[in-house]
Parts: C-alpha cells; sequence; structure tokens
C-alpha cells in the first residue's frame, strides 16, 4: 500500500484550487492528505469576474467555485485568512503567521500576482507601504467592496492604466455613476495586445460608453490634502479626481520562494513538470511562475500548467510535460468583444496579412499567415470567426485559400454545422480551459440546461465572451433534450419565485420593504441585482405603506435625476401633453441662466431637459424651477405626446391635447417594471406616433378613439395591436389604466410593453381588459387607484429635507 504524502498548498486562488481539483479527480484524495494556505478568509473564486462584480452585472455570491464547505467535504485542510511566511526547505515545512507549522512531502506554491504599485509620489501614506485614502488596486472581493463603498460619495474617479484590468475597472466605475478618466503612460490602449489602428477603434468604443480616455499622459504626484484630490502629469498638466484606481500591471508574487532560495527571476523558475530547478519536491503554478523564459498572465495557460503537475504528481504520467502555451485571449474589454492570438502584426516580409476594418461600427479584424497556417488574429467588436480562427491557430491546420473567408463570411455554413465540424480538444472557454469535448462530456453524464452546464465545468463563468460559442455547443450536444435553466421564471435573480409567487408571498407575509424580502424568502442573502426590480413591485402593491431603503434604488432614483457620461445630471420637469406656458419658459430659461446649464434639449417627449447640472445644485434647481418632476428617470410612467388635436389642426378628429394631459396628470409617476411611453394622436395620420407607444390612443371618425398596447419606436420597431375602440375620453383613461395595472401586475421585470403583449397575446388581453372574461377588471381599477393616492412629487417631498445627509452632496465625509 502506498504511504499517504503530504501535499501543503501555499496559495488557494484559482491557480491553487484548481490544482488541487485536478489532483482529486486523479484518486489524490487517496494519495495526499491535503492542506491549503489562504490569505483571503474565503473559499476560491474568480477573480477574472470582479470587475463585474464591480459593475454590478455579478453577484459576488455567485463567482465562487469552492465553498468554505467544499473543503471539508474532500478532506482538505485550509487555513483561510492565514498567511504563510517562511518555508523551510531542509526542514521541509512551512511557518504561518499565525503560528501553525506544517510539514510537507511535496510543497506547491501557487502565490499567483500582485498589483503593481508604480512609483508615483503621493501614492501611499507617508512611507508606509498602504495606499493612501481614495487610492485602490483592484485584486480581491475586500477590494471590490471597498471601492463600491468609497465610490458612493465620489464624482470623479481616474484609473491608471489602459490596459485590461483598467478598461474593466473604468466601466466598474462607469455603472456606479462616476466621471470615469483612464489615463495611459503609453500612446495607445492594450498597447500589449493591439497595433495602432485597433486601439484607436477601441479608444473610440470606450468613450462612446462614456470614459474619457487620456494617452501619453505618465503620472508623476498624487495631490490631496488626506484624501487624493488630483493628479500630476509628467508634462505638468493636472486632473482633478475624488478617487484613483491602480491597474498598470500585476508583479508575480515571488518574495516567499526567494527567501527560500529558490531561483526567482521574474517569476520562480520551473521545468516542464512544473517543479521549481532548485529543489524537485517543490512545484509551483500559475502568474508566479517562470517556464522557459515567459511568465503568463492569463488564465488559459495556467489550466494547461495545473493539468501536468497533476499528472505529475500523481503518478498517472511521470513524463507529462508543459511545453508553453500557444496564447488565445478571448475577453469583453469594457463590455467589448475581443479576441487575440499570437502575432498583431506580420514580422516577415512575405507574412500574409488580411485586415477588415470598420470603425464607425467599432469593428477590426486581421489575421497574419506564414507558410499557409494561421500565426496570429485579431478580432475586435465582433468574435463570429473565433471558433475556427482559435482551432486554425492551435492546430496549425492549413487555410483555406480565399483568406478573406476568415474574417467575413462568404456563404459560410450555419452555426450548428461549425459547432459539429470542430474538433473534440478545441477550447470553447480559454478563460476556464473548457474544451468542446467536456461540455459533451457533461451533457451526456445529465446536465441538460445551459446554466447546468456552465455551473459544472465553468464554461462562459470568467470573461463571458464566449457564452454564445457555450450555448451553441450545449445545444448541439442536447439536440432536442435541451431544458430550460431554473429560475428562467423568476421575476428578479435574488429570490426564487415566480412574479405571481412572489405576490402571494410579500402580500401574505406583509414584506413591505426589499430587506424584509431577503430576509424571508431569500435566506436572508441580499442580491444587488434584485433590488430594483423589487423596489419598484413593492411600492406598486403598498403604495404609501412601502417601507423605502435608499440602497435599494439606482443613483437616478436616489436624487430623481438621470446620471449622465460626465457624472453631472438632466432634470426634465413635467410638461404635461407638450403644452406648456410664457412662465414656465422663463422659469426655465432662468434656471438655465442661474445655474449656467451647458445644454438644452427639447425631448422627443415635447419637454425641456436641462442637461449638466451638479449633484449638490439639483434641490436649489428643484426649487427655482417650482414644477413638478417629470420622471425621465425611472422604469416608471415617462410621458404623454399629443399632436395639435382640434384647437388648431385643420384635418383633428379628437381633442388629442386634452386626453393626452388628462392621462399624464392621472398616471404621472406610475411605477413599472420598465419605462412606458404613451401618446395620443388627433387623427389617423398619426403625428404623435401614438400608433409606436406602449400605450397609444387615435382619434377615428365619429368621435371615437382607438387604443393601441404593445408599439415601440427604438431599437425594436413594432406598431401596436388594437385594444378596443371607445366613444369617450373617460373611457380612454379607464382601459388605458386597467391595461397598465395588468402590465405592471403581470410583466418580468424589465420587460417592455412590445414584449409582455405577444407574449401574453392581444386576444387575451382584450378579454381581461375590455370584456372582463375574468372578473378582473374592478380589482384592477381598485389598485391603480391606490398607486394613483399614493403619488408624491418628489422634487417637493425630497428637495428640502433630503432623505439622507449625502444624498445631494458629491463630496468625501471626511
Amino acid at each position: 500500500m502506498t504511504a499517504v504524502r503530504r501535499l501543503v498548498v501555499i496559495g488557494n486562488g484559482m491557480a491553487g484550487a484548481r490544482t488541487v481539483e485536478e489532483v482529486l479527480a486523479r484518486g489524490g484524495g487517496e494519495r495526499f492528505q491535503i492542506t491549503m494556505f489562504g490569505e483571503e478568509p474565503y473559499g476560491n473564486y474568480n477573480r477574472i469576474l470582479l470587475s463585474e462584480v464591480l459593475a454590478g452585472t455579478q453577484d459576488a455570491r455567485e463567482i465562487f467555485l469552492n465553498s468554505l464547505s467544499w473543503y471539508e467535504e474532500h478532506g482538505i485542510t485550509l487555513h483561510a485568512g492565514v498567511r504563510v511566511g517562511a518555508i523551510d526547505r531542509w526542514a521541509k515545512q512551512v511557518s504561518a503567521d499565525d503560528g501553525t507549522v506544517t510539514g510537507y512531502d511535496n510543497l506547491l506554491i501557487a502565490t499567483g500576482s500582485r498589483p503593481f504599485i508604480p512609483p508615483i509620489r503621493g501614492v501611499t501614506k507617508g512611507d508606509a507601504w498602504a495606499l493612501r485614502p481614495g487610492v485602490f488596486a483592484l485584486r480581491t472581493i475586500d477590494d471590490c467592496n471597498a471601492m463600491t463603498a468609497y465610490a458612493a460619495n465620489c464624482g470623479r474617479v481616474a484609473v491608471i492604466g489602459g490596459g485590461l484590468l483598467g478598461l474593466e475597472a473604468a466601466r466598474g466605475m462607469l455603472s456606479l455613476g462616476l466621471q470615469v478618466h483612464v489615463v495611459h503612460s503609453s500612446s495607445i490602449l492594450m498597447n500589449q495586445q493591439l497595433d495602432a489602428e485597433a486601439a484607436a477603434i477601441l479608444k473610440a468604443s470606450v468613450e462612446k460608453l462614456g470614459i474619457h480616455v487620456h494617452l501619453g499622459k505618465r503620472t508623476v504626484a498624487l495631490h490631496g490634502d488626506g484624501h487624493v484630490s488630483a493628479l500630476e502629469f509628467a508634462d505638468g498638466t493636472q486632473l482633478e479626481a475624488d478617487m484613483v484606481i491602480l491597474a498598470a500591471g500585476i508583479r508575480a508574487n515571488v518574495d516567499l520562494a526567494f527567501r527560500a532560495g529558490l531561483t526567482v527571476e521574474r517569476g520562480i523558475v520551473v521545468d516542464d513538470q512544473m517543479r521549481s530547478i532548485d529543489d524537485p519536491d517543490i512545484y509551483a503554478v500559475g502568474e508566479c511562475v517562470q517556464h522557459r523564459d515567459r511568465v503568463y498572465g492569463l488564465v488559459a495557460p495556467l489550466w494547461e500548467q495545473v493539468a501536468v503537475l497533476a499528472e505529475h504528481i500523481t503518478g498517472r504520467d511521470r513524463h507529462a510535460a508543459y511545453r508553453g502555451s500557444k496564447l488565445v485571449t478571448k475577453l469583453k474589454v469594457a463590455g467589448i468583444d475581443l479576441a487575440v492570438m499570437g502575432m498583431k502584426e506580420p514580422e516577415r516580409p512575405d507574412d500574409e496579412f488580411v485586415k477588415v476594418a470598420e470603425p464607425k461600427q467599432g469593428r477590426y479584424k486581421t489575421i497574419v499567415a506564414r507558410d499557409g497556417k494561421l500565426v496570429g488574429a485579431t478580432l475586435l467588436g465582433d468574435l463570429g470567426k473565433v471558433a475556427f480562427l482559435t482551432q486554425a491557430f492551435d492546430r496549425g491546420t492549413p487555410l483555406p485559400t480565399e483568406r478573406l473567408s476568415l474574417l467575413l463570411d462568404l456563404g459560410s455554413p450555419p452555426t450548428s454545422t461549425s459547432v459539429a465540424e470542430m474538433a473534440d480538444g478545441v477550447q470553447v472557454c480559454n478563460c476556464n480551459g473548457v474544451s468542446k469535448d467536456a461540455i459533451r462530456e457533461c451533457v451526456a453524464a445529465g446536465r441538460r440546461s445551459l446554466k447546468g452546464v456552465m455551473a459544472a465545468t465553468r464554461a462562459g463563468m470568467g470573461c463571458g465572451s464566449c457564452k454564445a460559442l457555450v450555448a451553441d455547443v450545449v445545444a448541439w450536444a442536447t439536440g432536442d433534450n435541451l431544458e430550460e435553466d431554473a429560475g428562467a421564471h423568476w421575476y428578479v435573480p435574488g429570490v426564487p419565485l415566480t412574479k405571481p409567487q412572489l405576490i402571494d408571498a410579500v402580500k401574505a407575509q406583509g414584506l413591505r420593504s426589499v430587506s424584509s424580502v431577503f430576509a424571508a424568502l431569500a435566506g436572508g442573502v441580499e442580491d444587488p441585482l434584485s433590488k430594483m426590480g423589487l423596489a419598484s413591485l413593492l411600492k406598486m402593491l403598498w403604495g404609501t405603506e412601502y417601507d423605502d431603503e435608499r440602497d435599494a434604488r439606482f443613483i437616478n432614483d436616489r436624487v430623481h435625476a438621470n446620471v449622465q457620461k460626465d457624472g453631472t445630471f438632466s432634470v426634465v420637469p413635467r410638461i404635461s401633453g407638450g403644452i406648456t406656458t410664457a412662465e414656465q419658459l422663463r422659469r426655465i430659461a432662468d434656471v438655465a441662466d442661474k445655474y449656467q446649464v451647458p445644454m438644452i434639449k427639447i425631448t422627443g417627449g415635447q419637454r425641456i431637459d436641462l442637461l449638466g447640472i451638479a449633484k449638490d445644485d439639483l434641490p436649489r434647481v428643484w426649487a427655482d424651477l417650482g414644477m413638478p418632476s417629470g420622471f425621465a428617470y425611472g422604469k416608471t410612467f415617462r410621458t404623454v405626446k399629443t399632436c395639435v388635436g382640434t384647437d388648431f389642426c385643420r384635418f383633428g378628429l379628437g381633442d388629442s391635447t386634452a386626453v393626452g394631459v388628462a392621462i399624464e396628470d392621472r398616471y404621472k409617476g406610475l411605477e413599472s417594471p420598465a419605462k412606458m411611453k404613451l401618446a395620443v394622436a388627433g387623427c389617423p395620420r398619426n403625428c404623435s406616433e401614438a400608433m409606436v407607444k406602449d400605450v397609444g390612443v387615435v382619434a377615428i371618425e365619429g368621435g371615437r378613439w382607438e387604443i393601441y398596447v404593445g408599439g415601440a419606436c427604438g431599437a425594436t420597431v413594432r406598431k401596436g395591436d388594437v385594444l378596443t375602440t371607445v366613444d369617450s375620453h373617460e373611457d380612454v383613461l379607464r382601459l388605458a389604466g386597467r391595461f397598465m395595472q395588468y402590465y405592471r401586475e403581470h410583466a418580468k421585470w424589465l420587460e417592455r410593453t412590445y414584449d409582455f403583449v405577444p407574449r401574453i397575446g392581444i386576444d387575451r388581453l382584450r378579454a381581461i381588459i375590455v370584456d372582463d372574461a375574468e372578473g378582473l377588471a374592478a380589482g384592477l381599477d381598485a389598485r391603480i387607484q391606490v398607486s394613483i393616492d399614493a403619488y408624491q412629487d418628489p422634487w417637493q417631498t425630497e428637495a428640502a429635507t433630503p432623505k439622507t445627509a449625502d444624498q445631494f452632496s458629491s463630496q468625501i465625509p471626511v
């Protein structure tokens, strides 16, 4: 019987934990007594998704790969939140900062990397290494939480570094409502991966998101009394910022190995079996490693290293060898798809170079071919061809004679055929090293839903750029047996109930706040992505009895104005039906002059938008306007657009202005699963575009009115369906309101009416709303009246008495 060996792993990140998983998969649980040390007090999680957590698009709970209970279940001793301070190679033991001393037979160092702190004057507190208040580096969940909390009191953030880390951090900060500046010392973004033309297109795409980019700027100092307030550049110019994020690269964590006497250059030098070249009992893997003069800062090579290490250390294949990685980088940069492999530009005179550039569409695609084989490719903004290119690059397969077909569809086969023809070993998910064959095997083992396969294999749970391909492979592998994911019908992702179930539970238990819903229905676990949807639903159900918690609101709803890309706000007073007065116009003009409003815009909803208002000025602007809120910022009833109607138009068949004003005054500010835009037209010429609104009303011959529902004229274009024809203004108000209440109670969160109406069916809606075939009409009318009675203009109730001390403050409390 083989004696059980002691395997000690320093590092519980993606590299260390994945190695242990691979060792266990090869029977290592019987061969090794495994002890792990991790500096963070958590299980293993996916650091790639931290920027998504920062942006609020990913639940922090869902990025965990191994919970603390997983270690116990597999017989692993985990010292979470414990740092190893020394390795004694001769005694074969490690000493931790808490006094723990653990002996080993084999040691694995997986200490990863740390953020590079550039030599900038004022970046730290005095002579200490600790960063000064307002300066952050994103590497851990705790960093993410600290940045989010600090950003709540900031207006402008500067991100130092225009590589992948910097752009992802910038996108996260933008989602928090801050004005974001990216400062990069190079003349192009992502200069390690992109050529100048691709970088210029990326820059334009990033700037369209609202991120300000400063190239060729080397930061030499941070200024501020206590908290940071400005950056100083080498050219003498400065940039104001009340928060700074350092994203200037990473450095291998090698101090522990260096003190142990191991050979360290840019990383711990290892051989092809991932062993230290100094000590055959010590292995190293991941970002802290240097192999054949290369250091890898991406996840895909890590998986290849881990597989070799696990084969070797378990004895499954003592000749397994890591030869280095051919890097294929697929990722999302600030939400923009990017794939890079091999060379970015030709290096020899006979290299072939094919380029397709569409700058206005944000797309740029190139290939570099040598001797008929692919040696490099860049795909920005369009990854439609990435699967074949990855296979050609990785396997060195001959390229088709028509090189342009590698970048454009020239009669190529459909996706299903392409997936079927992909080699089994082709990696579908680079971030987590998942091949097509691994997905097929997962499906064969019984996982038949996309979410289930992703959870089991982790495919698509890295940067997210491969999710569409993962879905295609899962669909191919399951054939006709694809199952719908659990949770597909939940109203919000954090509460496992459909909307009717959620409403019933909320009413039965009297849950009047978002936190009480989480406590009662979600096991006490709060989900940030669910808060807005729950807040809207609860306000609809309870009216004045709703318990308003400010952290359940997005920044727009907290200050009742639309945040803009520069951190200022847009103020839109209500102008019912587009009808205004000279007095209102004078007040708007006076406010624009007094607060030096940069732009005054006539909106598509026949209102006036004052853009560029500072957060601190919002209460004074509202007071000086003396007009109610137009609710141009929330998931609510927005506005009613009208034409001239019968007062002046020679074609008018109905008083559209009077009807429009009556609808807007009755239903103003109504909470909704998504925004609602309405219009009233005085005749079928439809000048106010009523037929393509969420609810539209059109006057026809005989003094009658047609009511349309489910229209759209934005990114989606749809003519609304005729709900009914009525004879009076009163019928218009009653049936329009009844439809909106049914939509409010039965639509999915963020589902617009142009999706809701086809899903329910116009015939069924007509039966419920008009004919009262299900006996629901009286209840719908009564419940919408409750919301109408609960209405309060937020500009009147919160301007003079803010809900929180910093509700309208852009300053950082000292």
